[in-house]
This record gives structure tokens, C-alpha cells and sequence, in this order.
């Protein structure tokens, strides 16, 4: 065979050479739990987001590597925490709420632009003289831990009254050539998760905290079109490292009370 029939020789995988087929995205449809068991924090774990899909990769040629997996990023983020009348806690993605950046990596801080290494991710390395056939899988949710105190003071009186958090994230599926750094958007994924706990500090622990408002979430949307990523959503900080726990009293100047890392 002459180099034009030589997988060796084909370098370039085109998009719709790739076929992506049963493309999964859900968020559970439990309510959030509300975990009351500590006198120094209230927890609360929402349910998981998930996506999954499966791919057939054409033949990759020789010196070329390519990595198919899930990437996500945080485009908005409210998450404020209600002190009685003297102020809320907030953690904030500075950037993100100041408007610099549409979106901030939501990697696991190690596999960057990748959510993650194990399911999240499949590495195929030249040369393959055959289709690839495989799946990908990823998934979130929230699990925090939340003062019952005010977090700037060395009291342990409970004073919360609110839990409020909206976040909304763009999840892809993406093949990326790690040699020629090419890469080919397979699926776009928006979704959302909301909570809304209301609290009442004088009750006894464990009968403090209730959910109001919706108890399930919202289904993710699967587009219909390929959105672009932002180039600050593949590169540090992820979302964990770049948040910042502040203190916004209903007087006096904001306090930093977790800074980023």
C-alpha cells in the first residue's frame, strides 16, 4: 500500500468521522437531603448530575494521541447564606461575578481542561488500525458544609436563617489531539442546580432546616448545536480554588473570610 492508504500517514480525524450515539444527561429526581447531625454545621447533599455517552473513534494515526472525555465549566454562581438581620455568607467566583469571564473551569484541579481521569476520560494512542468503541461517563453534585454560627465570629449562638444556591454549568464532550492540540466538539450539555433551605436557628438540632421551593431539579438540555468553550475554562483555577468565602454584614465593609487558594 502506497502512504495515502497507510493509517500512518492519516493524521487528521475529521468530526464527522466520529459517531457519538446514546448521549445521557440527568439530574436524579430526589430531593435534597438535609443532614442536621452536627451542633457546628448544617450539610446538605443534592442530587447527582449525570452524563454518559458512547463513541466509535475512527483509526488514529502514528506520533498522535487523542484523549476523548467530559469538560465543564461554571458560567453563574449565587450561593448566599443568611445570618438573621446581620448579614449574609457568599461564596463568589470573583471573576465570574465581576463579569471578566464567561465561564471558570470546573476541572477536579489536577486533569485540566478534564473533569476528571477515571471514567470521565478515554486515551487513545496512535497508531490503531481499527475503530475505537468505548464510553465516558461523568457525574456531580454539591455536598457542603454550612455555619450555624457567623462565620467571622468566635460565638457558636445559631443564627442562620437561609440557605440560597443557583448554579449553572456547560458540560462537553470533547475529542482533543494532545500532539496537534486539535479539538473537535462532539456534545453540549446545560444544566442547572438550585437550593432553597429556610432555617429556623431556636428550634432543637435536627428539626431546624427545611427545603422550600421545588424539591426536584430541572433536566439538564442536551443542544441541539455545539457551543464554543471559552479558552479560560481549560486552563487553571478550577472553580474550587478560585472561590472566595465572604462576609457581607448589613452594616460595615465586607470581610474576606476564606480567600482562594
Amino acid at each position: 500500500m502506497g502512504c495515502l492508504q497507510s493509517v500512518a500517514c492519516k493524521a487528521r480525524v475529521r468530526r464527522e468521522q466520529i459517531v457519538v450515539s446514546d448521549v445521557s444527561a440527568t439530574i436524579e429526581p430526589a430531593a435534597t437531603a438535609i443532614e442536621e447531625s452536627s451542633p457546628v454545621v448544617l450539610r446538605y447533599r443534592t442530587p447527582y448530575f449525570r452524563a454518559s455517552a458512547r463513541v466509535l473513534m475512527p483509526p488514529i494515526a502514528r506520533r498522535h494521541t487523542w484523549v476523548v472525555g467530559w469538560i465543564q465549566a461554571c458560567n453563574h454562581m449565587e450561593f448566599y447564606n443568611t445570618y438573621s438581620d446581620l448579614g449574609v455568607s457568599s461564596w463568589e467566583l470573583p471573576d465570574l461575578r465581576e463579569g471578566r469571564v464567561k465561564a471558570i473551569s470546573d476541572s477536579d484541579g489536577v486533569s485540566y481542561p478534564w473533569y476528571g481521569n477515571t471514567t470521565e476520560t478515554v486515551t487513545l494512542v496512535g497508531p490503531t488500525n481499527k475503530i475505537s468503541r468505548f464510553s465516558v461517563s461523568m457525574n456531580d453534585n454539591f455536598y457542603p458544609s454550612v455555619t450555624w454560627a457567623v462565620p467571622v465570629s468566635n460565638s457558636n449562638v445559631p443564627l442562620l436563617t437561609r440557605i440560597k444556591r443557583d448554579q449553572s454549568f456547560t458540560t462537553w464532550l470533547v475529542a482533543m489531539n494532545t500532539t496537534t492540540k486539535e479539538k473537535i466538539i462532539l456534545q453540549t450539555i446545560k444544566w442547572r442546580m438550585r437550593v432553597d433551605i429556610e432555617v429556623d436557628p431556636m428550634q432543637l438540632l435536627g428539626q431546624r432546616a427545611r427545603l422550600v421551593g421545588r424539591t426536584q431539579q430541572e433536566q439538564p438540555r442536551i443542544l441541539s448545536r455545539m457551543e464554543p468553550i471559552p479558552p479560560n475554562a481549560l486552563v487553571k483555577p478550577n472553580a474550587n480554588d478560585a472561590q472566595v468565602l465572604m462576609w457581607r454584614p448589613k452594616r460595615g465593609q465586607p470581610i474576606v473570610v476564606i480567600p482562594p487558594k
